[in-house]
């Protein structure tokens, strides 16, 4: 007899109180019900249960084994919904937060493919450089670069996400040639208002980190306004290369120190931890790391306009 099946009888049978009642509940014969009990205490040797015409009662290792039985056939239905969610179709409305320069140039191009495996899955997008609140605001997922405070969040990592030095050919041939990072003091430079990159610079060098103070007279919170600006040719910029990728391959920009590697910033996809992760999100973040994990990283190795 299946064994599962057996607990099951047998723990029916004392939550009701005879073999007749758990026969009735269950649809099988009285003898049935005698016999995946029977089944069980010749498999361990041991009595579950004194039985008379009248009554049963729990022997003291009944008693136990009883226990022990209900928090097995829970932790197999628990096992088994999971299983059924997984299978479920993803549906509803799911929303997501990312920062901005992420979410226009790799997310937004990249989330047709995800609403065309799942069509019943409606999509609410929000674009913010701000750190949101995933629970107070009702996110579903939320993206995040940099360092991750504790937030009690679920967080799955990603490829990190790799910054480029680069300016306009223009703004460079009338200023001081850039042979290290320090020389970066004599230029002028576009800074990102939210992070550390308004106010210094780290790059490595064989003899290790350099950090190095940088000038702005322009400072915004969107990478898009410092694109502008570098492209018009008002200085330096350390963006992501998700933003610059185009303006690197058709020569707008040049990638500048190349011997001199910019620190990566660490990514996440992040969300609550529920006990039961819904179809809809689980979908979500398989795609998410799929298509944004370590093995799909770009990188910028080809990018040929360098000074």
């Amino acid at each position: 007899m299946d064994r599962l099946t057996s607990l099951a009888v047998f723990v029916r049978s004392v939550e009701l109180g005879s073999f007749s009642a758990a026969a009735d509940a269950l649809q099988m014969s009285s003898q049935l019900v005698g016999k995946h009990v029977q089944a069980i205490e010749q498999r361990l040797g041991v009595r579950l249960l004194n039985r008379t015409t009248r009554r049963q009662s729990l022997t003291d290792f009944g008693r136990v084994f009883f226990e022990r039985a209900k928090i097995i056939l829970a932790e197999v239905e628990v096992a088994e919904s999971m299983a059924a969610e997984t299978r479920a179709m993803p549906t509803g409305r799911l929303r997501i937060n990312a920062p901005v320069s992420f979410g226009m140039h790799s997310l937004s191009p990249r989330l047709p493919e995800y609403m065309k495996q799942f069509p019943h899955v409606e999509v609410e997008l929000t674009l913010t450089n701000r750190m949101v609140d995933l629970i107070n605001e009702g996110y579903d997922v939320v993206f995040r670069v940099g360092q991750l405070s504790d937030s009690g969040l679920v967080a799955k990592p990603l490829a990190p996400y790799e910054l480029v030095l680069c300016a306009a050919p223009q703004y460079l041939k009338s200023r001081p040639k850039l042979v290290t990072p320090w020389d970066l003091q004599q230029h002028e430079c576009v800074g990102f208002s939210h992070t550390e990159l308004r106010t210094h610079w780290t790059f490595y060098s064989p003899n290790g980190p350099i950090c190095v103070p940088i000038k702005s007279r322009f400072v915004a919170d969107h990478g898009e306004a410092l694109l502008c600006a570098a492209v018009a040719g008002l200085g330096i910029m350390l963006q992501p290369l998700e933003l610059v990728r185009s303006q690197l391959q058709d020569g707008r920009l040049v990638t500048l120190l190349p011997e001199y590697s910019v620190p990566t910033r660490p990514m996440h996809v992040l969300y609550a931890p529920d006990r039961r992760v819904t179809p809809k999100v689980r979908s979500f973040l398989d795609f998410a790391v799929a298509t944004f994990g370590h093995d799909a990283a770009y990188s910028s190795t080809n990018l040929i306009h360098t000074v």
